[in-house]
């Protein structure tokens, strides 16, 4: 079983370089890692999936979508994760996309010893951004830990 803790850092320069080079995005304004330690084993797609589904849910379609204007993919595809466009894959790896006339976001699941994580990356392409974000952040910062263990129970059911 996974410990309660789940390891936070939130700040471009506190989320390790070897990580943000995994971005696509050209400068990165926003970034949080958030680290569950499990025995849990599955491919970093399995994770993503188990976070995200193959298509949003509503709630992620009211935020990503409505609120942020991310344009998301509506049917289920192998090139796509809840909607987000599959940008990049290795093997420990996976890099989610998706782009609102005013930021350019990447999600980046990783999976490595005894470790799932998931770091967000924002670039804000237009100013909105930086008004619109930070109180969404605090939301996002509170979501990511129940989505972290809700996916690992779903990876532990899967099995």
């Amino acid at each position: 079983m996974s410990t309660v803790f789940i390891e936070r850092t939130v700040g471009t320069c506190e989320v390790p370089a070897s990580v943000r080079a995994l971005s696509s995005l050209p400068d990165i304004d926003y970034a949080d890692r958030f680290v569950l330690a499990t025995d849990a084993e599955a491919t970093p797609e399995q994770w993503a999936r188990a976070m995200f589904g193959d298509v949003p849910s509503s709630a992620e379609w009211v935020i990503w979508r409505g609120l942020l204007g991310l344009r998301l993919s509506r049917g289920r595809s192998p090139a796509t994760v809840g909607g987000w466009r599959v940008g990049g894959r290795g093997e420990d790896w996976i890099r989610l996309e998706a782009a609102s006339w005013f930021l350019s976001a990447d999600m980046l699941v990783q999976t490595a010893e005894g470790r799932v994580s998931w770091t967000t990356c924002l670039h804000h392409d237009r100013r909105v951004g930086q008004v619109v974000w930070p109180p969404l952040s605090a939301v996002h910062r509170r979501l990511v830990p129940r989505v972290l263990r809700d996916a690992e129970r779903r990876i532990r059911a899967a099995r």
